[in-house]
């Protein structure tokens, strides 16, 4: 609008016819952006005719018509509709028979509504076009029952649209039979497994086989067909379930006594004659670990095992021996290895882990024990693992002629050995014993030495000593005064005098002599004078054997 302000403002809207209609589209009152409300459909509506009125602020409006066209867009799939449809066919149906009779068509436009049909399955069938968008559905070739029982068709309708949608129509036909078609089984031979120690009973599998047929004639039964003459015997420990056939295991296997067996299976049908079907089974035994290792050599029977000579002079990695074992079980049951488990002297063995040769580990020294005692675990790789244990012997010798010394058996060497603990807790027994008695008499000893020492009538006392040499010293009798300090003990086996310096060193030592009565008249002890001379050079502690 050429106007100014207001009179230049301009607002866009339908005009009232449109707008009362219930319309798809929405108008933008100040842009004039026209936009849709809906989703438009082709098949609905092609086109789509718009009023739209322009006014200004001042009243004044203009009017012009928009054209919506609408552009198809391939949105519907084909739509295939059955006219007639005829089922069972019987087999003797001489090619060309219409089994039905359908047509195909899309609401689309152009090349979005071209529909194109197809049978996926062509062999006994096949699609002929009849009028306009009709087709038929017609066997090309003659139906045996015995061969399939029942054929489905599948029948696809596609437009030229992009991305094209398509339409699938399933045509299930069946056979009438007549019985004249065996058993089939499902697989040409079968193989099953069990593990040796099952439990009886176990099932192992099955075995299947299906009949053309219908009715009776398709009934199978299954069994065990006997062993021919000529042939070995079969293993007696196999079932199968006539209905199902389902193969159990009558009882336990073992896999070393029996690894596979092979039987027949028959499977029947109820016709008139009955016709049948043989298939094989084989029965495959697994091993478990069930068997521990058996050592070969040495020999572990109760024989004197013989020893192996080994010169001292041999060198690190000297063959010794080889352990030598085996396993009745199979695969990694049977996988064996060899391990030291105890020796005299581990550190101067080694043993191969798979080989099982024993050898130095280090050179022989003098120090090492003359014969050597070795057991070797053998283990083998099952879960769990089993094993057993081979002991040998080896001499460790300066020169093979020194070979003569006996070899005892390992039985020996435990006798002996249990000979020599027996001798030896008798000797610590005895020597316990005697120390016992020696302390108990030692002990019996003392105690009645106290109590005679208690019992007697010579007492000793410092104070009793030192007064009686004093009145011996004042009578004359002992040119020498001098003191004397004795110590004793109550118990004391032999009594020890302490001699001081003397009183009066001026003058010479005399023999000391108590008169004046016995001990028991003067009332102090009688104390020996030493026959040799005292000075104060050799004073000191003197035992009795020293006195008169």
């Amino acid at each position: 609008d050429q106007d100014a302000g207001i009179n230049g403002d301009i607002s866009y809207q339908f005009s009232e016819a449109v707008s009362q209609r219930d319309s798809a589209f929405e108008i933008d009152l100040k842009t004039g952006e026209i936009k849709l409300t809906k989703p438009l459909d082709f098949e609905a509506a092609q086109t789509h005719e718009l009023s739209v009125r322009a006014r200004d602020g001042g009243g004044l409006s203009a009017i012009c018509k928009v054209l919506v066209e609408v552009l198809d867009v391939n949105d519907n799939a084909p739509e295939l509709v059955v006219s007639s449809f005829s089922s069972p066919l019987p087999e003797n149906s001489a090619p060309g028979t219409v089994v039905g009779l359908f047509t195909v068509r899309d609401r689309d436009a152009g090349a979005n509504g071209k529909v194109s049909c197809a049978l996926e399955d062509q062999l006994f069938f096949s699609l002929r076009p009849a009028y306009k968008n009709y087709y038929e559905l017609v066997t090309v070739s003659a139906l045996d029952r015995e061969e399939t029982a029942q054929h489905i068709l599948t029948v696809t309708a596609a437009d030229a649209g992009s991305p094209p949608l398509t339409t699938t129509q399933t045509f299930t036909v069946d056979i009438s039979d007549v019985n004249d078609n065996a058993p089939v089984f499902n697989q040409t031979s079968y193989t099953m497994y069990v593990r040796e120690n099952n439990v009886p009973t176990v099932l192992v599998g099955a075995v299947s086989a299906a009949d053309a047929d219908v009715g009776l004639n398709a009934k199978v039964t299954y069994s065990l067909l006997p062993a021919q003459a000529a042939e070995r015997p079969s293993c007696s420990c196999l079932s199968v379930n006539s209905e199902n056939g389902q193969v159990f295991v009558l009882r336990a296997l073992d896999y070393e006594q029996l690894r596979q067996s092979e039987v027949v299976v028959s499977a029947s049908d109820a016709g008139s004659p009955a016709l049948r079907a043989n298939v094989t089974v084989r029965l495959v035994v697994l091993d478990e670990n069930d068997n521990a290792p058996l050592v070969l050599y040495p020999a572990q029977d109760s024989s004197p095992a013989s020893s192996e000579l080994v010169p001292v002079s041999a060198e690190a990695g000297y063959l010794v021996s080889k352990v030598v074992a085996v396993d009745a079980d199979s695969g990694q049951n049977s996988w064996l290895s060899y391990h030291l488990l105890r020796a005299t002297d581990p550190g101067l063995f080694a043993v191969g882990a798979q080989s099982g040769e024993v050898r130095l580990r280090r050179p022989v020294t003098e120090r090492d024990t003359v014969k050597q005692k070795l057991v070797v675990l053998v283990r083998d790789n099952g879960r769990p693992p089993l094993s057993a244990t081979a002991a040998l012997s080896a001499l460790l010798l300066k020169d093979f002629s020194d070979v003569r010394q006996p070899h005892s058996s390992p039985a020996t060497e435990d006798e002996e050995a249990g000979s020599l603990t027996t001798y030896l807790i008798i000797s610590l027994v005895f020597v316990s014993l005697l120390f016992l008695v020696s302390t108990a008499a030692f002990i019996a000893r003392r105690l009645c030495k106290r109590k005679e020492l208690k019992a007697g009538h010579v007492l000793y006392g410092a104070d009793n000593l030192q007064s009686g040499l004093a009145d011996a010293a004042a009578a004359g009798t002992l040119p020498h005064a001098y003191c004397y300090e004795i110590s004793l003990t109550t118990g004391s086996g032999n009594s020890e005098f302490k001699f001081l310096k003397p009183i009066v060193p001026s003058l010479p030592p005399q023999p000391c002599a108590l008169g004046g009565g016995t001990s028991e008249e003067q009332g102090f002890p009688c104390v020996p004078v030493p026959t040799e001379d005292v000075t104060p050079d050799n004073a000191g502690t003197l035992s009795a054997e020293h006195f008169n």
